[in-house]
């Protein structure tokens, strides 16, 4: 066991000392070592009830003869992050989530793990360490937050408050219906409802094969969730016993799964930021580009919110994960002989699986669309590539031009949505919030909502070095590479540009011509740095290209 490095022998009596100060009895130091990292804190709606899962995890491991030993992970809301500094910190969390999973495993020679995160980037950072450690780990989440009820449009989410926003600030409501939606749309602990980044990322991890059939969808309250945790906690000694390692499971083949999946189920753009990442640390390249070819030939399986009105709780009645799976399956669009955590492939793992609900996940044959949930474009302001969540475009939008109304950070572009600046037909950019020019690349989507709110979004787009939120809807484009800050086209961009975008065909365009280009880069200056100190200055000095998955640069 890795762990005997820590503990076996007459020089470890030391250490042994140390674990008996813990409360360790001899019987339980000669077990295996399972480290428990629990990103349980009082901030996220989505971790507050982590402790129980972990708990249930915890009930797990001893029940198949190892020893649970938890340590914590720090967690953002990108919620409660949003529209201010705070959004700042939330990607690069990512790399501290990680970094310090890493530090505390090799510190203490831990024989496997089990990661209980729940949101953003928890998710995803926690998946990076598990791929970098290559010990046997599972990913169990906390669950998803059930949806909210409003007495005057039904089901709703957190998207839903931030549009309402916009709807109050046109006066298409009053403050006391904001209200009722303020104390309506988030009643549970839980990731938010809908198919926003935390969900999308949940959900990926069960398709990639490091979560137990049901992590992305099994509600937060429900008793399913604990007993989900101490199957988790069960199952890890049977990984641990048969030497099955991250990198047996996150393969290729797992990701071009996982490409497939996240178009079926429209997951949030920023999958394509996590997604390279994370295959990143596994040793796969992962280029974005890719991604339209998997679009191309898999179909849109599930309108979740904020693309539709149902919620994970839907999709999870529906039979979740593993019913999209095999409808995926009956087109051959899965590698069906990946390993699984389970010890089993994914054509063993769905094969016992049913679509309960043809309107929540539609047949194979009858998609919402035939084409994924994502597409990458580009052209000359985005040589490198954007990214769109076309399942979320009304079909408006899908080709538009517009003339450009420059902004060059989300404080000045909410100021002007608010302030009744924005015109119907106008492209808004938004630009300098990338990985480097943020720093942070701040997710937005408080404008976004605003636009929706204010019943623009069938006829505005936004485009942004940026990103935006997994509960974004319409045409909001983000992830614009190279940002400005690196010299990017982005930051030639002037006022009343008229730009083209044509989503079906993968384009986005600033229509002047190569001359008047290289013009502007000849007499382009790249502006000061936003004035940042201590964790943002060494991210902002480190950190890569969105198209790159904003991973850090290896030296």
């Amino acid at each position: 066991m890795r762990s005997d490095r820590a503990k076996k022998g007459v020089t470890r009596a030391p250490h042994r000392s140390l674990m008996k100060a813990l409360g360790l009895t001899d019987r339980e130091i000669e077990r295996p070592f399972i480290g428990i990292v629990n990103s349980k804190n009082e901030i996220i709606p989505g971790h507050i009830h982590l402790q129980r899962i972990v708990d249930g995890v915890k009930a797990g491991v001893r029940s198949n003869g190892g020893t649970p030993m938890e340590f914590p992970a720090i967690g953002v809301c990108d919620g409660i992050a949003m529209g201010h500094a705070g959004m700042r910190y939330s990607l690069c969390t990512r790399e501290l989530i990680a970094d310090s999973i890493e530090a505390v495993a090799m510190a203490h020679a831990f024989d496997a793990l089990v990661m209980v995160p729940n949101c953003d980037k928890i998710v995803p950072g926690m998946l990076m360490a598990a791929a970098r450690l290559n010990i046997p780990t599972i990913v169990v989440s906390g669950g998803a937050m059930l949806a909210g009820k409003v007495k005057t449009r039904g089901a709703s989410s957190l998207s839903t408050i931030f549009e309402a926003v916009g709807s109050y600030s046109a006066g298409k409501m009053s403050e006391e219906e904001l209200k009722e939606y303020e104390d309506s749309v988030c009643p549970t602990c839980g990731s938010c409802s809908g198919m926003f980044t935390a969900n999308s990322m949940n959900c990926l991890t069960e398709v990639l094969g490091l979560g137990l059939p049901g992590n992305g969808t099994i509600p937060a309250v429900f008793s399913e969730r604990d007993r989900l945790a101490k199957e988790a906690g069960h199952q890890i000694m049977e990984v641990l016993k048969a030497d099955i390692r991250p990198k047996d499971i996150m393969t290729e083949k797992a990701f071009m799964n996982a490409l497939a999946v996240d178009m079926a189920l429209g997951c949030s753009t920023n999958s394509m930021l996590h997604l390279p990442a994370i295959a990143h640390e596994a040793g796969v390249e992962l280029n974005i580009d890719i991604a339209n070819d998997v679009s191309a030939k898999t179909p849109n399986l599930c309108h979740l919110s904020p693309a539709g009105d149902d919620h994970i709780e839907d999709l999870h009645a529906a039979g979740g994960v593993q019913a999209v799976m095999k409808e995926l399956a009956k087109k051959d669009l899965l590698n069906l002989d990946c390993i699984t955590v389970t010890g089993a492939t994914v054509a063993e793992n769905i094969k016992k699986a049913v679509n309960l609900n043809l309107e929540v996940i539609k047949p194979i044959d009858a998609p919402w669309s035939v084409t994924g949930g994502i597409a990458v474009l580009k052209g000359n302001i985005a040589p490198d590539g954007c990214v769109v969540k076309q399942s979320a475009v009304a079909k408006e939008m899908l080709s538009h031009s517009g003339p450009a109304r420059v902004y060059e950070s989300e404080e000045a572009v909410n100021e002007a949505i608010l302030g009744g600046e924005i015109n119907k037909g106008d492209v808004i950019v938004i630009r300098y919030e990338g990985p480097k020019g943020g720093p942070g690349m701040r997710e937005m989507l408080s404008p976004t909502s605003a636009i929706a709110g204010m019943g623009l979004d069938k006829d505005v787009a936004l485009i942004t070095d940026g990103r935006f939120s997994g509960a974004t809807r319409g045409a909001s484009i983000g992830h614009i590479s190279p940002e400005a800050a690196e010299g990017g086209p982005i930051g030639l961009v002037q006022e009343g540009d008229m730009i083209n975008i044509d989503i079906p065909k993968g384009l986005i365009e600033l229509a002047i011509s190569e001359e008047e280009m290289k013009e502007r880069k000849a007499a382009w200056v790249k502006p000061e740095p936003r004035k940042v100190t201590g964790y943002l200055a060494r991210y902002a000095a480190m950190v890569t290209s969105a198209s790159t998955g904003a991973v850090l640069k290896n030296y």
